[in-house]
């Protein structure tokens, strides 16, 4: 039957597929639209069973925050190759998982999957879709998101990493210095935000790396567990991000830069995504 290039175009419009995967759907589905898009999922539905064992290394990350910047979120979806992750309308449909993510706030990644993207299509249903459309394994792989008096994000170059930070006093100043502190984050990739926030076995870890290697430097036992702590002093100042040397200004904290901007701002939480 012969189908007009109105309608594969509409088509494409609607699913994002190729003019001749669409011409070749609508075809096939004998010029109903509905039945077309159907066929197309499903042969998503196909490639991505047949890609699931692939890495999805590549990708891009996208951070947003709500206008009242109290709500922020970040997602990653990825990609097999970079070629596909740099394409506009893999960045854009990574804008759209964000965008509906920010709007619905969804607990979790499991959550943001299940949240309706267009009528009678759920967000897994379009990443599957997509598999199709792209020809190789894609997925929301991470999604975090954060809740504070004031959120500031940060898209680091190219996709390659989202930031937000959360900091306790709402105002345009604190606003400017979390993005300072979520560029930091991106750079620095500390593990806590405090000492507090670091886990229990990996501090256990850090303290019996520090004994065991003054112990081979000949160091007397009883000296082991105070030399030990000094050693996870250095770890927290190099992991934890108040305890960090300012990346824009090294001889001063993070703790410190933020009360030079005022007096009690201080970091409630913060969220970093990245490839890899």
């Amino acid at each position: 039957m012969s189908i007009s290039a109105s309608d594969v175009k509409k088509l494409r419009d609607i699913t994002g597929a190729g003019m001749m995967d669409c011409k070749k759907a609508l075809v096939e589905a004998e010029g109903d639209s509905e039945k077309a898009i159907e066929i197309l999922r499903k042969k998503g539905q196909k490639m991505s069973a047949k890609r699931a064992d692939r890495e999805a290394k590549e990708g891009a990350v996208i951070a947003l925050v709500s206008d009242d910047r109290k709500r922020g979120v970040v997602v990653r979806l990825s990609s097999e190759t970079d070629f596909v992750s740099k394409n506009d309308d893999f960045v854009n449909l990574a804008k759209s998982f964000a965008e509906l993510a920010l709007r619905e706030f969804p607990s979790d990644k499991d959550a943001l999957l299940a949240l309706t993207y267009s009528e009678g299509m759920s967000v897994a249903d379009k990443v599957i879709e997509q598999v199709g459309v792209i020809g190789e394994k894609i997925e929301i792989a991470d999604y975090k998101n954060l809740e504070a008096e004031i959120v500031s994000p940060y898209i680091h170059m190219g996709n390659k990493a989202g930031v937000l930070v959360g900091l306790n006093i709402a105002s345009d100043e604190s606003f400017e210095a979390g993005k300072n502190l979520a560029m930091q984050v991106a750079a620095m990739k500390p593990l806590a935000v405090d000492k507090d926030g670091i886990d229990s076995s990996i501090v256990e870890k850090e303290i019996e790396i520090g004994k065991e290697v003054a112990r081979q430097a000949g160091k007397p036992e009883e000296m082991l567990e105070k030399i030990a702590m000094g050693k996870l002093n250095k770890f927290f100042k190099e992991n934890t991000l108040v305890n960090q040397a300012y990346v824009k200004d090294s001889k001063v904290s993070v703790t410190q830069y933020l009360q030079s901007v005022q007096s009690d701002l201080s970091v409630v939480d913060f969220k970093h995504v990245a490839l890899g």
